[in-house]
């Protein structure tokens, strides 16, 4: 698929999207207008053709109603929902860039590791189920660990990595595997299908990060300042989010696996938020709090 074509795509759901139900007219006029339009109305036949693309490419459904205006389907998979915001999200960063040689020194943005050499060869698979092999350079590692056969299942974009989840065919176990530490990575002509009795969404849909487990799910609460929790409605920590409203305080639950990254997290909001259950959670962070200032105290 050409670079032109993605463009295009993205325009459409993009602005069905922030219309929230437009006509063919209207689209049109925008069209002409737009960066990606070639000065000529989007013919019917073309726009069909682009409407069953964008269904196949993104899983995202065009629909149209009675009055004759296209809305984005509501789609039921949380992953799909996830993916659709980040695409349009991505798409609106490039527009709003276009060429900014003029003003670069105004924009700082973060270095962080790289994943474009592998993350298009790992899509492929992706989408075929076919296996990779590649030597991981990982940091709790005194040497690269080479010619690892790996399914990937899914991938996940996590504080600004990739990473590829899957299933390690020599230790016979799931692993995670960050795309920037991969070297010599290749395909297999060698397929796989994911087992029936695993179920993505719900084995990594519970985690904060890319750590799981075959774990229970548990309902963790949360007791968090009025300052915070706005920052928590703006930004929820995962998609299960519930929220109680008291006088100077409120309660946000979810339903989560324990993981060394929700610890973290957590420990990230300082006094600021409290864990009021699960029971292991608070052992897990008040461990890590009295590990740090133990770690303060030799060093005084």
């Amino acid at each position: 698929m050409s670079k032109d074509l993605i463009s295009k795509y993205i325009w459409i759901v993009d602005t069905i999207s922030r219309h929230n139900g437009i006509t063919r007219e209207r689209l049109n006029k925008l069209w002409l207008r737009s960066s990606v339009g070639d000065g000529r109305p989007i013919p019917e036949r073309t726009f069909y053709h682009h409407r069953r693309a964008i269904e196949e490419s993104f899983n995202i459904d065009i629909a149209c109603n009675s009055a004759g205006e296209y809305y984005i389907e509501s789609n039921n998979s949380s992953g799909g929902k996830s993916l659709t915001n980040w695409m349009l999200d991505s798409y609106a960063v490039n527009s709003a860039m276009g060429d900014v040689s003029q003003i670069a020194e105004r924009i700082e943005v973060e270095d962080v590791p790289s994943a474009r050499e592998y993350l298009s060869t790992v899509m492929d698979a992706l989408r075929d189920n076919l296996a990779l092999s590649f030597t991981y350079a990982g940091f709790n590692r005194s040497r690269a660990e080479k010619d690892i056969v790996f399914h990937p299942w899914m991938v996940k974009r996590y504080k600004n990595r990739w990473y590829m989840l899957g299933y390690k065919v020599k230790s016979r176990d799931i692993r995670t595997y960050a795309l920037d530490r991969v070297r010599e990575m290749r395909t297999l002509n060698e397929h796989f299908t994911i087992p029936e009795d695993i179920n993505l969404e719900e084995y990594f849909g519970s985690i904060i990060g890319v750590t799981s487990s075959k774990a229970d799910v548990r309902n963790v609460r949360l007791k968090v300042t009025p300052t915070q929790a706005k920052y928590l409605r703006a930004l929820p920590l995962h998609r299960s989010q519930m929220e109680e409203v008291h006088d100077d305080y409120s309660i946000f639950s979810y339903r989560l696996k324990l993981n060394y990254e929700l610890v973290h997290e957590l420990l990230s909001f300082g006094p600021s938020v409290t864990v009021l259950e699960p029971r292991e959670l608070r052992i897990m962070v008040t461990s890590e709090l009295e590990a740090t200032l133990e770690n303060y105290r030799k060093t005084q």
